[in-house]
């Protein structure tokens, strides 16, 4: 199978950069994601053994405990790196694209997409996975969409103390104003959603009952800015118990999705 056509810097920083089979352990901020998404998830997930479809499931981390728990897993992912690694996880994987999904119609209770959407730059393409992913659910299937919250470089710029420093502030800037990073520096080039905004692709995508959850909540960026400047792991802390608590308790107020991390929208295709 010929690679997926994804655009060269978002491979080079999976594949060179970072690895991604780390990133939701090694910080507290990345556990405190990790968490939530799993708390999230299984609010919301059919009984085992549900076929979970996982596009852009990376290295397996989520596939992984989902497999433990008895779900019958997929894995579709754009670089060759992750899928390697996702073998072991004991989920059936597979070099893909969201945009052009090999699954048939209405053939998985979830699909879960917590990777493509912010890595798809433009609306169109975006529109293509989520129309994918509708058609490969059952009818009363469950969608599960991932994306960067519009204000995270804010806040994590903030929390490392770079922001002050004048290229910075004028990059992210230009990510505020336009929603795009360019991959040109850090991270790889990237999508920012607003709430409301991920709320509108996911209904337009004919998801029912859209609903979209601030998954770090309004204060991880102080529990990476405390880690990151007293260089202690702050994972399974006072304080880590504390930002997951303020995750909790931000839900019923979507006013405080601006201050997440992440969003995460969850819709079920029409049965």
């Amino acid at each position: 199978m010929t690679s997926p056509e994804v655009a060269p810097e978002i491979v080079r920083f999976y594949s060179e950069t970072i690895d991604e089979a780390d990133r939701l352990t090694a910080t507290a901020d990345g556990c405190l994601e990790m968490v939530r998404t799993q708390e999230l998830l299984h609010r919301y997930l059919p009984p085992p053994p549900a076929r979970i479809l996982d596009v852009g499931g990376g290295p397996g981390t989520h596939a992984r405990w989902l497999v433990q728990g008895g779900y019958a897993v997929h894995l579709v992912d754009p670089i060759p790196r992750h899928i390697e690694q996702a073998e072991p996880t004991g989920a059936t994987v597979e070099l893909g694209d969201a945009r052009s999904l090999t699954a048939e119609d209405a053939s998985y209770d979830v699909v879960l997409l917590l990777g493509p959407l912010y890595h798809l730059l433009a609306r169109a393409d975006r529109d293509q996975a989520l129309a994918e992913a509708h058609r490969v659910l059952k009818p009363g299937g469950l969608l599960a969409a991932a994306a960067i919250n519009r204000y995270a470089s804010l806040f994590e710029h903030t929390a490392f103390a770079h922001l002050h420093k004048e290229p910075m502030r004028r990059s992210v800037d230009g990510i505020l104003a336009a929603q795009i990073h360019d991959g040109k520096r850090a991270f790889t080039a990237a999508y920012f959603h607003s709430g409301e905004q991920l709320r509108d692709e996911v209904a337009s995508a004919g998801f029912t009952e859209a609903a979209v959850f601030g998954v770090e909540g309004p204060a991880w960026s102080l529990l990476a800015a405390t880690e990151r400047h007293t260089g202690e792991s702050l994972i399974g802390s006072p304080l880590f118990e504390s930002a997951l608590t303020a995750a909790r308790m931000a839900e019923p107020y979507p006013e405080l999705l601006a201050a997440s991390s992440h969003l995460l929208a969850i819709g079920q295709r029409p049965v």
